[in-house]
Protein backbone atom coordinates (compact mmCIF):
# COMPACT_ATOMS: atom_id res chain seq x y z
CA UNK A 1 0.00 0.00 0.00
CA UNK A 2 1.60 3.23 -0.72
CA UNK A 3 -1.41 5.98 -0.76
CA UNK A 4 -5.28 6.49 1.78
CA UNK A 5 -8.16 7.84 0.11
CA UNK A 6 -10.71 8.57 2.05
CA UNK A 7 -14.37 9.65 1.71
CA UNK A 8 -15.44 12.66 2.95
CA UNK A 9 -19.36 12.15 4.06
CA UNK A 10 -19.66 9.68 6.91
CA UNK A 11 -16.44 8.83 7.37
CA UNK A 12 -14.90 12.22 8.75
CA UNK A 13 -17.58 14.37 9.01
CA UNK A 14 -21.13 13.27 10.16
CA UNK A 15 -22.85 14.78 7.69
CA UNK A 16 -25.06 12.51 5.94
CA UNK A 17 -28.36 13.06 7.99
CA UNK A 18 -27.34 16.64 7.32
CA UNK A 19 -27.91 16.49 3.69
CA UNK A 20 -30.82 14.15 4.12
CA UNK A 21 -32.35 16.89 6.43
CA UNK A 22 -31.65 19.92 3.85
CA UNK A 23 -32.48 18.50 0.91
CA UNK A 24 -35.60 17.42 2.35
CA UNK A 25 -36.21 20.61 3.65
CA UNK A 26 -35.48 22.39 0.25
CA UNK A 27 -37.65 19.77 -1.47
CA UNK A 28 -40.70 20.33 0.64
CA UNK A 29 -40.36 24.14 0.31
CA UNK A 30 -39.97 24.15 -3.57
CA UNK A 31 -42.83 21.58 -4.34
CA UNK A 32 -41.00 17.98 -3.93
CA UNK A 33 -42.36 14.97 -2.61
CA UNK A 34 -39.88 12.77 -1.15
CA UNK A 35 -39.86 9.36 -2.51
CA UNK A 36 -39.23 6.41 0.00
CA UNK A 37 -35.67 5.77 -2.09
CA UNK A 38 -34.56 9.14 -2.33
CA UNK A 39 -32.00 9.13 0.64
CA UNK A 40 -30.15 5.99 -0.30
CA UNK A 41 -30.55 6.59 -3.93
CA UNK A 42 -28.65 10.30 -3.64
CA UNK A 43 -25.90 9.12 -1.06
CA UNK A 44 -22.73 8.79 -3.67
CA UNK A 45 -24.12 11.50 -6.32
CA UNK A 46 -22.30 14.36 -7.65
CA UNK A 47 -23.76 17.31 -7.22
CA UNK A 48 -25.18 17.77 -10.98
CA UNK A 49 -26.76 14.43 -10.35
CA UNK A 50 -28.65 14.48 -7.22
CA UNK A 51 -29.98 18.22 -8.44
CA UNK A 52 -31.28 16.52 -11.36
CA UNK A 53 -32.63 13.77 -9.35
CA UNK A 54 -34.63 16.42 -6.70
CA UNK A 55 -35.87 17.54 -9.94
CA UNK A 56 -37.13 15.11 -12.21
CA UNK A 57 -37.86 12.32 -9.39
CA UNK A 58 -38.82 14.18 -6.06
CA UNK A 59 -40.03 17.26 -8.12
CA UNK A 60 -38.55 20.21 -7.25
CA UNK A 61 -40.64 23.04 -9.41
CA UNK A 62 -36.82 24.71 -9.62
CA UNK A 63 -33.82 24.18 -12.55
CA UNK A 64 -31.51 21.95 -10.89
CA UNK A 65 -28.78 24.42 -11.09
CA UNK A 66 -30.73 26.58 -8.84
CA UNK A 67 -31.62 23.58 -7.19
CA UNK A 68 -27.60 22.92 -6.53
CA UNK A 69 -27.00 26.71 -5.35
CA UNK A 70 -29.96 26.71 -2.63
CA UNK A 71 -28.71 23.09 -1.45
CA UNK A 72 -25.15 23.78 -0.51
CA UNK A 73 -25.65 26.97 0.26
CA UNK A 74 -27.38 25.84 3.20
CA UNK A 75 -24.81 23.10 3.67
CA UNK A 76 -22.19 25.98 3.53
CA UNK A 77 -23.59 28.04 6.29
CA UNK A 78 -24.09 24.98 8.69
CA UNK A 79 -20.79 23.92 8.27
CA UNK A 80 -19.61 28.02 8.85
CA UNK A 81 -21.83 27.99 12.08
CA UNK A 82 -20.29 24.40 13.36
CA UNK A 83 -18.29 21.61 10.62
CA UNK A 84 -19.86 18.19 11.92
CA UNK A 85 -16.49 16.72 12.47
CA UNK A 86 -16.33 12.51 13.67
CA UNK A 87 -14.84 12.42 16.75
CA UNK A 88 -11.28 11.45 16.47
CA UNK A 89 -11.17 11.91 12.66
CA UNK A 90 -8.35 14.52 12.60
CA UNK A 91 -6.30 12.25 14.91
CA UNK A 92 -7.10 9.76 12.88
CA UNK A 93 -5.98 11.46 9.25
CA UNK A 94 -3.07 13.00 10.97
CA UNK A 95 -1.77 9.59 11.96
CA UNK A 96 -2.43 8.22 8.63
CA UNK A 97 -0.27 11.18 6.85
CA UNK A 98 2.38 10.73 8.82
CA UNK A 99 2.91 7.08 7.40
CA UNK A 100 1.46 7.55 3.35
CA UNK A 101 0.31 10.00 1.25
CA UNK A 102 -3.73 10.77 1.77
CA UNK A 103 -6.42 12.37 -0.31
CA UNK A 104 -10.10 12.93 -0.04
CA UNK A 105 -12.09 11.40 -2.91
CA UNK A 106 -16.26 13.04 -2.25
CA UNK A 107 -19.21 13.43 -3.49
CA UNK A 108 -19.46 16.97 -1.75
CA UNK A 109 -19.26 20.22 -3.95
CA UNK A 110 -15.65 21.86 -3.76
CA UNK A 111 -16.84 24.51 -1.27
CA UNK A 112 -17.68 21.76 1.71
CA UNK A 113 -13.90 20.12 1.04
CA UNK A 114 -12.91 23.18 1.36
CA UNK A 115 -14.50 23.98 4.39
CA UNK A 116 -13.57 20.69 5.97
CA UNK A 117 -10.32 20.98 5.83
CA UNK A 118 -9.82 24.90 6.93
CA UNK A 119 -11.92 23.76 10.08
CA UNK A 120 -9.60 20.91 10.86
CA UNK A 121 -6.56 22.41 9.82
CA UNK A 122 -5.78 19.37 7.39
CA UNK A 123 -5.19 21.37 4.45
CA UNK A 124 -1.22 20.81 4.59
CA UNK A 125 -1.51 17.21 5.07
CA UNK A 126 -4.08 15.93 2.50
CA UNK A 127 -1.89 16.50 -0.81
CA UNK A 128 -4.83 16.39 -2.86
CA UNK A 129 -9.26 16.78 -2.31
CA UNK A 130 -11.75 16.19 -5.17
CA UNK A 131 -15.10 16.20 -5.86
CA UNK A 132 -16.86 14.21 -7.78
CA UNK A 133 -18.27 16.67 -9.59
CA UNK A 134 -14.41 17.41 -10.94
CA UNK A 135 -14.18 14.58 -12.09
CA UNK A 136 -16.93 12.91 -14.17
CA UNK A 137 -19.97 10.17 -12.67
CA UNK A 138 -20.63 10.31 -9.17
CA UNK A 139 -20.32 7.31 -6.65
CA UNK A 140 -21.13 4.30 -7.43
CA UNK A 141 -19.09 5.07 -10.73
CA UNK A 142 -15.29 4.67 -9.87
CA UNK A 143 -14.37 8.64 -11.39
CA UNK A 144 -13.64 10.47 -8.24
CA UNK A 145 -11.34 7.54 -6.76
CA UNK A 146 -9.00 7.23 -10.26
CA UNK A 147 -8.38 10.94 -10.40
CA UNK A 148 -7.60 10.77 -6.50
CA UNK A 149 -5.16 7.92 -7.48
CA UNK A 150 -3.95 9.58 -10.20
CA UNK A 151 -3.64 13.13 -8.90
CA UNK A 152 -1.62 11.25 -6.25
CA UNK A 153 1.06 9.68 -8.79
CA UNK A 154 -0.33 5.93 -7.55
CA UNK A 155 -1.46 3.43 -8.95
CA UNK A 156 -4.90 2.69 -7.75
CA UNK A 157 -4.57 -0.88 -6.83
CA UNK A 158 -1.53 0.64 -4.25
CA UNK A 159 -4.32 2.90 -2.57
CA UNK A 160 -6.53 1.79 0.37
CA UNK A 161 -9.51 3.75 0.08
CA UNK A 162 -12.07 4.60 3.28
CA UNK A 163 -15.81 4.40 2.96
CA UNK A 164 -19.10 4.43 5.00
CA UNK A 165 -21.75 4.01 2.34
CA UNK A 166 -23.03 1.30 -0.50
CA UNK A 167 -22.03 3.39 -3.30
CA UNK A 168 -19.25 4.50 -1.93
CA UNK A 169 -17.51 1.11 -1.39
CA UNK A 170 -19.34 -0.01 -4.84
CA UNK A 171 -17.14 3.10 -6.30
CA UNK A 172 -14.03 2.05 -4.21
CA UNK A 173 -14.05 -1.46 -5.22
CA UNK A 174 -14.45 -0.49 -8.92
CA UNK A 175 -11.16 1.40 -8.70
CA UNK A 176 -9.59 -1.58 -7.38
CA UNK A 177 -8.10 -0.18 -4.43
CA UNK A 178 -8.03 -1.97 -1.11
CA UNK A 179 -11.25 -1.11 0.82
CA UNK A 180 -12.03 -0.52 4.76
CA UNK A 181 -15.74 0.21 5.59
CA UNK A 182 -16.58 2.08 8.25
CA UNK A 183 -20.14 1.29 8.32
CA UNK A 184 -22.39 4.46 8.60
CA UNK A 185 -24.79 3.70 11.66
CA UNK A 186 -27.45 5.66 10.47
CA UNK A 187 -27.40 4.39 6.74
CA UNK A 188 -26.19 0.85 6.79
CA UNK A 189 -24.37 -0.51 4.04
CA UNK A 190 -25.37 -3.83 2.01
CA UNK A 191 -24.50 -6.77 3.87
CA UNK A 192 -23.15 -8.27 0.61
CA UNK A 193 -20.90 -4.82 0.00
CA UNK A 194 -19.39 -5.46 3.35
CA UNK A 195 -18.67 -9.01 2.71
CA UNK A 196 -16.00 -7.97 -0.04
CA UNK A 197 -14.17 -5.06 2.35
CA UNK A 198 -12.65 -5.18 5.47
CA UNK A 199 -14.96 -3.45 7.92
CA UNK A 200 -13.75 -1.44 10.68
CA UNK A 201 -15.79 -0.02 13.54
CA UNK A 202 -14.83 3.17 13.86
CA UNK A 203 -12.48 5.87 12.26
CA UNK A 204 -10.30 5.85 15.30
CA UNK A 205 -9.52 1.53 14.60
CA UNK A 206 -7.92 2.88 11.30
CA UNK A 207 -4.53 3.60 11.92
CA UNK A 208 -4.29 -0.01 13.19
CA UNK A 209 -6.29 -1.50 10.34
CA UNK A 210 -3.90 -0.25 7.63
CA UNK A 211 -0.94 -1.56 10.08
Amino acid sequence: MEAVVFDLDGVLVDSERMWDEVRQAFAAAHGGRWLPDSTRAMQGMSTPEWASYLVTEVGVQLTPEVTATGVVDEMAARYARRAPVIDGAVDAVRAIASRYPVAIASSSPPVLISAFLAATGLADLVGVALSSEQTGAGKPAPDVYLAAARALGVDPTACAAVEDSTNGLRAAIAAGMAVYAVPNPHFPPDPAVLADVTVVASITDLPAALG
